[in-house]
């Protein structure tokens, strides 16, 4: 096995891996270890790499099958499979800042993918962090009658929710075609690989719960957020040059902060690993 380290970046969430260079193959045993780390701290942090569109789609590779993303036309010119977030988008005259708000990703698919990943290549001087919040924690913390109200509760998770907090980013009319058919997943879900049960939530996406009247749902949405959002249940990530940040979104909900310079560029590759049906 190669030699790398492994470092707890809180005593909840996220790890900070160093001592690979990712460019380079990595054995079997090496790979095993690193996907063992992703199930136990939910969010990876590899630093100093430095990749090209195609050595960050074959490094990702490692952690499993990559999932197309919903928007086809946000993509790396040349590279249709990497997709890329960026300030540079506005919509209505109204800027979009892609993850503002917690959530977690394309949670209206019927397999939501497991994992996101993103790979720094232009950060503003300041600001700009990434927040992710432990939702095994959460759910681990919560009173034992809204466990029992909760456990097996569905939500209906739409592309953009008519609840949502904000707007998403442009759709084109073929992207929105291929849209599939909102999901229908449990409000606590079970790790396949840790086997801890954690909330599954997603203010975006969620449109409806079902079996509750819409007003009812929400004010429990609300409620839930409220407790999973609790800074003890945070890890935040200060972007550096280099950083390559893999998430799993069957443990944390994650949101970008918009309060950096906006006349400055925020430019991340991004990919999707596809996971199952939340169960």
């Amino acid at each position: 096995m190669t030699s790398f380290t492994v470092t707890p970046l809180t005593e909840h969430t996220g790890a900070e891996v160093t001592g690979l260079d990712f460019r380079e193959p990595v054995d079997a045993d090496t790979g095993a270890a690193l996907n063992e780390a992703f199930f136990e701290h939910h969010v990876l942090v590899m630093r100093d790499q430095h990749f090209s569109p195609d050595e960050f789609k074959a490094a990702v590779r490692l952690f499993g099958e990559l999932q197309p993303h919903d928007k086809k036309e946000h993509h790396i010119p040349s590279h249709p499979d990497v997709s890329y977030v960026s300030n540079d988008e506005f919509v209505n005259g109204r800027r979009i800042i892609p993850g503002e708000t917690f959530h977690t990703d394309h949670s209206n698919h019927p397999r939501p993918p497991k994992a996101t990943t993103l790979f720094a290549v232009e950060l503003p001087s300041s600001g700009g962090d990434t927040q992710y919040v432990n939702m095994h924690d959460a759910y681990d913390d919560l009173p034992q009658a809204t466990k029992q109200k909760i456990d097996g509760l569905k939500a209906v998770h739409a592309y953009l929710s008519k609840y949502s907090p904000r707007p998403l980013g442009y759709l084109s009319e073929e992207s929105r075609r291929n849209l599939p058919p909102p999901g229908v997943h449990p409000l606590v879900r079970t790790h396949p690989q840790n086997g801890r049960k954690a909330l599954f939530l997603n203010p975006v996406r969620m449109e409806s719960i079902v079996g509750m009247e819409d007003d009812e749902a929400l004010a429990l949405i609300d409620e839930l957020m409220r407790h999973a959002t609790q800074k003890k249940y945070e890890y935040r990530h200060k972007w550096r040059h280099g950083d390559w940040v893999l998430w799993d979104n069957r443990s944390v909900m994650h949101q970008a902060n918009p309060d950096y310079d906006m006349n400055e560029r925020r430019y991340l590759y991004r990919l999707m690993l596809k996971g199952e049906a939340p169960a």
